[in-house]
């Protein structure tokens, strides 16, 4: 109950008096109304708000997380396989979940690329129960909203084994240890891999295929796919198969597949079956200490403001999580895309994230990927309208659990 309190409390404060029967907060220049907030599990909160702008009404979601509170946690929900996609609230409900939002962009479609399959895989590095399960693309390979001045792919908003919060980049460093010397990991489950590089894939793939990660280049998503690849499988330390073009179907458990474009796959191809090769990658950080749980997308507010350079022109509806309370509560937010209503512009986004009382926030996948979820023991429920009419498949979330 105590730490349901403090909560609620946190909530309060948070407000400005823009509770029931208290005067309205603002943020950028419009009036914010929120409704007062509810317990969905011990440590966790759920409200709503409205807020008016010159373009109409804009209505959003809350989640407020005490990560200070011993029976809470946060962990990344995905589909069992880094290429696959499901509704928020099915991976809510198959985890228990008691709340969660949509995650990273992804891999959404290759319009560009007729022919190549969408994998469904996100943008950033995403690490699950402390499991890293894949590195970032380029940056020029991204989906989404144009990122800031100084924002790359890599960075993340994650959650250390001290149970804080934080903003952090997570690069990856690895390698496949040859007879010939170490051929360098530029990609571990990605969707894209740079120009001349190579890339690891694991049994965390799934049976997406891997054709799309030698489309495009560092700068230009749409640039052709190049003809210039080689793939190897790894199995139990041992090459175990040679192929020009990359292929489909799980890795197998024990085994690694190589893929490699221009440079990287003429490296590739001089190697042979039988031979023993080694392979090391893990995700480095900047914070104090590993992360047990993160995942992509792009700070919008730093040390309580707004970062330069956001984009103060295109409306949509949005996903954030933001940080406050010294990394101790988490702000997990989506807007309500119901016909009628009104999104938000990526500045203004920050600016009610900051209102509402994060020191850092990252901006997720908007449009008809937001969704927030609640649950119980009796599944999840989607507490916001996604703004395609019904909930979008996506590859990862943000999800949250409570222990009576």
């Amino acid at each position: 109950m105590r730490a349901v309190l403090t909560v609620l409390v946190a909530w309060g404060v948070l407000a400005g008096g823009g509770m029931a029967g208290g005067a309205p907060a603002t943020a950028a220049g419009t009036t914010l109304h929120r409704s007062p907030a509810r317990s969905v599990a011990p440590g966790v909160a759920y409200g709503e708000f409205r807020m008016t702008v010159p373009r109409g009404i804009v209505h959003g979601h809350l989640l407020t997380v005490d990560l200070a509170d011993p029976r809470v946690s946060v962990d990344l929900l995905y589909p069992g396989a880094v290429g696959a996609r499901s509704p928020v609230s099915q991976l809510a409900a198959d985890r228990g979940a008691v709340g969660a939002v949509n995650g990273d962009f992804f891999n959404i479609t290759e319009a560009q690329h007729p022919g190549v399959e969408a994998t469904g895989a996100s943008v950033g590095p995403a690490v699950a129960s402390g499991r890293q399960l894949k590195g970032a693309v380029p940056d020029g390979q991204r989906f989404g909203p144009v990122m800031p001045p100084g924002a790359t792919t890599e960075d993340v908003i994650g959650i250390g084994y001290d149970r804080r919060a934080r903003l952090d980049r997570l690069t990856l460093r690895g390698a496949a240890l040859t007879s010939e010397g170490a051929l360098p990991l530029r990609g571990l489950n990605q969707y894209a891999l740079p120009v001349d590089g190579i890339g690891a894939y694991t049994p965390q793939w799934g049976p997406a295929s891997r054709v799309r990660a030698t489309c495009g280049t560092d700068t230009d998503r749409a640039a052709p796919c190049t003809t210039d690849t080689a793939e190897v499988t790894v199995r139990h330390g041992r090459v175990t198969a040679l192929d020009e073009v990359p292929g489909a179907g799980g890795v197998a458990a024990g085994s690694v597949v190589l893929v490699g474009r221009e440079e990287g796959a003429r490296r590739l191809r001089k190697l042979h079956i039988g031979e023993p090769v080694r392979i090391s990658h893990r995700l480095v950080g900047r914070g104090p200490g590993p992360l047990r749980f993160a995942v992509g997308g792009f700070p919008i507010v730093r040390d309580g403001e707004p970062v330069a350079g956001l984009d103060t022109v295109a409306v949509a509806v949005r996903t954030s999580a933001g940080i406050g309370g010294g990394g101790r509560l988490l702000y997990l937010l989506a807007l309500d895309g119901a016909p009628g209503q009104t999104g938000l512009t990526v500045r203004e986004l920050a600016e009610l994230m900051a209102q509402l009382g994060a020191r850092d926030a990252m901006d997720l996948d908007g449009g008809g990927s937001s969704t927030l979820v609640t649950g119980d023991r009796y599944g999840a429920t989607v507490r916001n309208h996604p703004s395609g009419g019904a909930e979008r498949p996506v590859p990862n979330a943000v999800g949250v659990f409570s222990s009576q």
